[in-house]
């Protein structure tokens, strides 16, 4: 477990600018130190966490350091091969939801990085979903991957108007959706095992 953490690492986790990590630090806000001889700061995992506390801002990407994806889809299967994937990766931290209805719920709860969502829920319709998770300035870190057997164009538009940052078809394969994940939060994708 990291014990240190430089500002670009603080501010990920914080989902916050680089910049604002700089400005609370240098004004006392954020403890830390300086590298000697450097001008780069540091800042120890307890003081993050108190500063994280204090802000209001959920400590749990801090204590587990995974990323967080929720998975929203009726396809059980489909959900399971997901979930494998991502959690053979490490990395990922992963819940699940088959319905509309209890994606929102989770999303607002759970506060996750990204959401994979299925298009076509047995209760609303994914760009809905889209367009709740857009709505609420609290989200505006959360990425959001559609998946979908539907082919038309403009529907894939739509749901990119809606707020979603990318869009596959089914069928896929995993590691391509791990491979789009990895990319929009901005992680190494790893070489498959």
């Amino acid at each position: 477990m990291k014990t240190v953490f430089t500002t670009g690492e603080a501010a990920k986790i914080c989902k916050v600018s680089q910049q604002t990590i700089i400005r609370c630090f240098d004004s006392g806000q954020l403890k830390g130190f300086r590298v000697p001889g450097s001008r780069f700061r540091r800042i120890p995992r307890d003081q993050l966490f108190n500063f994280m506390r204090d802000n209001g801002i959920p400590t749990d990407a801090l204590e587990s350091g995974k990323r967080k994806v929720l998975i929203v889809d009726d396809d059980e299967e489909l959900v399971e091969l997901i979930t494998d994937v991502l959690e053979r990766d490490g990395r990922f931290e992963i819940r699940k939801a088959n319905n509309g209805f209890d994606a929102g719920m989770l999303v607002k709860e759970y506060r996750p990085d990204l959401i994979v969502l299925d298009v076509m829920l047995p209760d609303i319709n994914g760009r809905e979903v889209c367009q709740r998770v857009r709505n609420d300035s609290s989200m505006d870190e959360v990425k959001i991957i559609c998946i979908s057997g539907m082919v038309e164009e403009e529907k894939v538009q739509e749901l990119r108007n809606a707020g979603a940052n990318d869009f596959l078809h089914k069928p896929f394969e995993v590691e391509k959706l791990v491979e789009r994940i990895c990319h929009l939060l901005d992680m190494e994708v790893a070489a498959s095992r």
